[in-house]
């Protein structure tokens, strides 16, 4: 740090010196800040549309694990009257195919939960976190890249 510089100024980082003026700095400031609103919105509709994505794929897969659980039931009341009225190999049939149903309801039950996992909350928590880094580079704290600007 050289001795011209105020204290408690930041210490500029090697070889970045800004030849700009202050006034060219100031004519360029809203178009820095619509570009930054403008990214900071498609950061927005990227996110939620992942999200919501993942909530809808979530729900279907719920919905089709439950019209499963229903036809589970209906084998499984199958078997029980087959097994129970005639004590014969029928049975065990309706028993094989409501065991290899209630193995793919699981399956997509598990599937469901975790995509509803990754769409819940939906919010768009990286883009707000995303304007907090850029309120506190507006404010000149934090870490940012004056290259970028």
């Amino acid at each position: 740090m050289s001795a011209a510089t105020p204290p408690g100024t930041p210490p500029r980082p090697e070889g970045r010196e800004d030849s700009r003026s202050l006034f060219a700095l100031l004519r360029d400031l809203p178009a820095t800040l619509l570009e930054l609103v403008r990214i900071e919105f498609e950061q927005f509709k990227r996110e939620m549309g992942r999200k919501l994505k993942n909530l809808g794929i979530g729900a279907l897969l719920f919905v089709i694990a439950g019209t499963l659980g229903m036809f589970l039931m209906g084998t499984l009341c199958a078997a029980a009257i087959l097994g129970l009225a005639l004590i014969m190999p029928a049975w065990q049939a309706a028993l094989v195919v409501s065991g290899a149903i209630l193995i793919l309801m699981i399956i997509l039950f598990g599937v469901g939960a975790s995509k509803f996992k990754k769409g819940n909350p939906p919010l768009p928590t990286e883009t707000f976190d995303s304007l907090i880094e850029d309120a506190h580079a507006l404010r000149g704290e934090g870490r940012f890249d004056h290259d970028a600007l």
